[in-house]
């Protein structure tokens, strides 16, 4: 099946949306709750699936969206269709500040995209969203950071969420290491992997944690300079921290 071509627009600086345009009769498909506003003709309906394969049976889509469940994200996928006569909007956005990637799937290496568990945010319909467990070893030890992971595959556009800044990187034949969390997408040409960071004192006193994700080969990743990870970490402090003024002496004081 061929994908929908839709048009779109990253509207936002650090706290990104994408609005797509709609001809009449097409359809995106995107995660539930991603959903900012619609235009009036644009009916919704939640399906389990991604609605690439028309032919699938019911038990085909319920192990497909049994298997999403992996990720954490929801059994059931949003597929908004303009049911109009004329072009209509409707916008995306993702669960916490940071920056869309527009990302066209019919010119990745073999119309294949591998997104990190949650970074998945919206596509054209026509597009299979699915989960890739990775079986390196590595991975495996630590679980969660890159062991389960979504593939994305296709011919049309795909919109994937990263917190921060985004670097993109073409990589020829080439070894990337990077903080884990921070690799948001990459082609499916290149190989992922999580690996010790070192010696026992740079893993304990380095502050850079314990493993870095490994990416090598050639082809395109995707990273984020803030995953929600770091994010939560670097104001968890304040939060401990916000009524310590007011058991001062001086704030005692002025109460």
């Amino acid at each position: 099946m061929r994908s929908h071509e839709i048009d779109y627009e990253i509207k936002g600086e650090s706290i990104q949306i994408v609005e797509v345009e709609l001809d009449p009769s097409e359809t995106v498909i995107a995660e539930a709750g991603a959903m900012l506003y619609m235009e009036d003709g644009i009916n919704f309906e939640t399906k389990m699936g991604d609605g690439s394969d028309p032919q699938q049976g019911f038990l085909g889509k319920l192990m497909s969206a049994g298997s999403r469940m992996l990720t954490g994200e929801s059994l059931f996928m949003t597929h908004f269709t303009n049911q109009g006569s004329r072009k209509r909007k409707v916008a995306f956005s993702a669960p916490y500040p940071g920056t869309v990637i527009p990302i066209d799937l019919q010119k990745s290496h073999n119309q294949e995209l591998v997104v990190q568990k949650d970074g998945f945010l919206c596509a054209a319909l026509g597009t299979k969203v699915s989960i890739m467990l990775n079986k390196k070893i590595g991975s495996g030890l630590i679980g969660g950071e890159g062991f389960i992971l979504q593939k994305l595959q296709g011919d049309g556009m795909a919109f994937v969420h990263a917190g921060g800044t985004v670097i993109e990187r073409e990589l020829n034949n080439e070894t990337l290491r990077i903080d884990t969390g921070c690799v948001v997408a990459f082609e499916s040409t290149l190989d992922f992997d999580i690996q010790s960071a070192g010696g026992l004192r740079s893993m304990v006193f380095g502050g850079e944690g314990l493993f870095l994700a490994t990416i090598r080969g050639t082809g395109k990743v995707w990273l984020q300079s803030m995953p929600i990870r770091k994010l939560i970490q670097a104001i968890a402090p304040y939060g401990r921290n916000a009524k310590k003024e007011a058991s001062s002496i001086l704030g005692d004081f002025l109460e």
